[in-house]
């Protein structure tokens, strides 16, 4: 596969996003597709990620994080970890149910909207983790112990991702301080346990969290249109 240089790769960008603006007036498309095309040709590896973070102040939260563990602690955040997958799954069908049974639209099209972000936003995720490759913290830093191996690589976290992206479009849907509140209480006790547990880097957490929370954005400017 062939690499641009940064300047040949941004000079594409450039003049792919000035297409795709003009060809799409809110511009939200035009940042979508020019993210993936960077992916695409941009040389994506882990050391392009820790040019902009330094490694060791990546390691020196991870092992502080890993000093600071008590059994109690432990437990919960492992627990919480394990809730993302039911949490991601659950508010959608939720809302798809709560939306059949009182022949509620709106709440059938939030359990969809909900459904996309999530989804869309692990899959992006999944994509950029294959083009980086980064290790998993605890292959990278001996010192640094994870309570359990996880396989697959470590950028972005597909949990902070997944997790930030329905909360965002849940409270995107419903605006209220009692779903907002819980429901970022939750994304933020699964997404800070992936550092917890020593599986993520801090900057992995980071990325995924913005990827998850710029997917739900960005499909909520679809569903306005739509509607």
């Amino acid at each position: 596969m062939q690499y641009y240089t940064p300047e040949q790769a941004f000079t594409k960008l450039y003049r792919l996003n000035l297409v795709l603006i003009t060809m799409n007036r809110v511009g939200y498309l035009s940042v979508f597709f020019a993210v993936i095309f960077a992916f695409f040709f941009l040389p994506a590896q882990a050391q392009y990620v820790e040019a902009f973070v330094p490694r060791h102040l990546d390691d020196r939260i991870m092992m502080n994080l890993a000093d600071s563990r008590t059994p109690a602690k432990t437990d919960f955040y492992y627990t919480m970890s394990k809730t993302n997958l039911y949490g991601n799954a659950l508010v959608p069908a939720g809302l798809l149910v709560g939306g059949l049974i009182n022949n509620n639209k709106e709440m059938r099209q939030n359990a969809l909207y909900v459904a996309s972000s999530s989804v869309i936003s692990y899959g992006l995720v999944l994509l950029v983790k294959k083009l980086v490759k980064r290790p998993r913290p605890f292959r990278g830093n001996f010192r640094v112990i994870p309570v359990y191996i996880a396989g697959d690589y470590s950028f972005p976290s597909g949990h902070a991702s997944s997790s930030i992206s329905t909360a965002t479009a849940l409270s995107i849907a419903y605006p209220k301080w009692y779903v907002m509140a819980p429901a970022f209480l939750w994304a933020g006790s699964v997404t800070y346990s992936r550092m917890y547990l020593g599986l993520h880097y801090p900057t992995d957490v980071t990325v995924g969290a913005l990827t998850g929370a710029g997917t739900a954005v960005y499909f909520n400017t679809i569903r306005k249109r739509v509607q």
